[in-house]
């Protein structure tokens, strides 16, 4: 069986590809569902974009191959597109839009766009085999216990990286790019929560605060989340994509620069309490126990000179902290890394070396932060294929 187009994976890259390629593409999946990352994602109502996307929000060995592709599908293309569905949305902090309702809105949308561009869906397909073929390629795929023999002049790797595999991820994209030499760059989990030893942080599980996380590459103002692994919340997961094994962050607990201002007022005031007392009232309670460990807390608010108190909010601004590792594929976000960009064209996202062969999504050395930014990935490198695609037809 022939089809112009063939695209693996229904995740939000591979079914707004299909949208654009149109009749005689078939969409691929293993899972009994399309789209299952976007159902999970922004707490069950999809965070689908940002309204500031730039490229200065993503991470790359290149970072100027996403220029072109976010540039000619931007946020407000998709936002159109989702008020053409009558998809309600609200915006959060920092830009980030979220659906009113459910996540499912959107999958059903990219559903319907593709079938109406009519592309047809596959679920419960597993790929077998992929090789060349006259046409182009050739594939043999398990769908729902029988094999099918495929064959396309179009082959579009969109199932992603390796971040969360009980949803169904795989490496698969990596594997059939390294089949067409395409070179990888190494991967890694990004958007990932931090973890230490021994449970360092297990009484303080569930405290959060507002803090600045920076390291030697970036630094993040958004809210840290205490865990009984480690260390999780925006602010970390923004910053794990920026860190390497083995290096310190920095925490500021402190991040509006306020503290010192405050003790000092309060020392005229409330000069007989401890100082732990008083600090209790700016940072969560459990915090500030927690830190009297390793800093002198239990003195008179009085007792404090300016120096002092100056010394203490130095601390409190630059905590240096080594984590022992992420938690990993398990819980990332997304992969960082993966199908090298340098061996795609950065306007149709096809291999330079292999015609025919498109990679997109999550697939690609492209990662953005967190709040919109992937999905907003996903959709442009998407449209930057599909339109290619059928351009050719």
């Amino acid at each position: 069986m022939f089809y112009q187009t063939i695209i693996l994976g229904a995740g939000a890259a591979g079914m707004m590809c299909a949208a654009y390629a149109g009749a005689g593409t078939l969409v691929l999946d293993h899972a009994k569902n399309p789209g299952e990352k976007i159902r999970i994602s922004g707490g069950g109502r999809c965070n689908f974009t940002n309204l500031d996307v730039t490229p200065e929000n993503y991470l790359s060995a290149n970072p100027h191959f996403c220029k072109s592709a976010l540039a000619r599908y931007t946020q407000w293309d998709f936002i159109e597109l989702i008020s053409k569905h009558g998809i309600a949305w609200h915006e959060k902090t920092l830009g980030q839009l979220f659906c009113d309702g459910s996540a499912k809105q959107i999958v059903a949308m990219l559903v319907a766009e593709l079938k109406s561009a009519g592309a047809e869906l596959w679920l419960n397909s597993a790929v077998a085999k992929v090789d060349t073929h006259d046409t182009g390629f050739s594939l043999e795929v398990m769908q729902e216990g029988t094999l099918r023999k495929l064959t396309c002049a179009n082959l579009v790797l969109a199932t992603g990286g390796k971040s969360i595999p009980k949803m169904g991820a795989t490496g698969l994209s990596y594997d059939i790019a390294q089949q067409f030499d395409l070179p990888l760059l190494p991967t890694r989990a990004g958007l990932v929560p931090f973890t230490f030893d021994q449970e360092r942080f297990k009484p303080l599980a569930g405290t959060a605060l507002p803090s600045r996380l920076s390291n030697a590459r970036a630094s993040f103002d958004e809210a840290l989340l205490f865990t009984h692994r480690g260390l999780s919340g925006p602010a970390v997961l923004q910053l794990s994509s920026y860190w390497r094994e083995g290096e310190d962050i920095s925490v500021n607990l402190d991040p509006e620069n306020q503290l010192f201002n405050t003790l000092r007022k309060q020392r005229q005031t409330e000069g007989r309490r401890q100082l732990n007392t008083e600090l209790a009232h700016l940072l969560p309670s459990r915090l500030v126990e927690f830190l009297g460990q390793t800093l002198p807390l239990t003195q008179r608010l009085a007792d404090q000179s300016d120096d002092a108190l100056q010394t203490l909010c130095a601390n409190l601004r630059d905590w240096r902290l080594k984590p022992s590792g992420t938690e990993g594929y398990r819980t990332a976000e997304v992969t960082l890394g993966g199908i090298d960009t340098n061996a795609l064209s950065s306007k149709t996202m096809e291999a330079k070396t292999k015609p025919g062969l498109y990679a997109i999504g999550e697939a690609v050395d492209v990662t953005g932060w967190l709040g919109g930014y992937n999905f907003q990935w996903a959709w442009a490198s998407g449209h930057a294929a599909g339109v290619a695609i059928s351009a050719k037809s």
